[in-house]
């Protein structure tokens, strides 16, 4: 799954390295436009719907909190 995500967001932004522990909302990485981009495509490529009440920076900061979303949505 973390390589999935991975590729995803390499893909959305390739100009970045989303294998750094760093946040990606507070270093710029990603914005708004990306985070919805993002959940398009989660949603695409695994087969759910991230909840409205769930895109919030936090969950898209890093591969882990990306991971720990799909979880709640019932992705293994």
């Amino acid at each position: 799954m973390k390589e999935k995500i991975i590729a995803i967001l390499n893909e959305l932004r390739p100009e970045f390295d989303f294998n750094e522990p760093v946040n990606f909302i507070e270093e710029g990485m990603l914005d708004s436009f990306d985070v919805i981009n993002l959940v398009n495509e989660l949603d695409s490529q695994f087969g759910i719907s991230i909840d409205g009440v769930d895109v919030l920076p936090e969950n898209f900061s890093s591969v882990d909190n990306i991971i720990s979303l799909l979880q709640k949505n019932g992705v293994k």
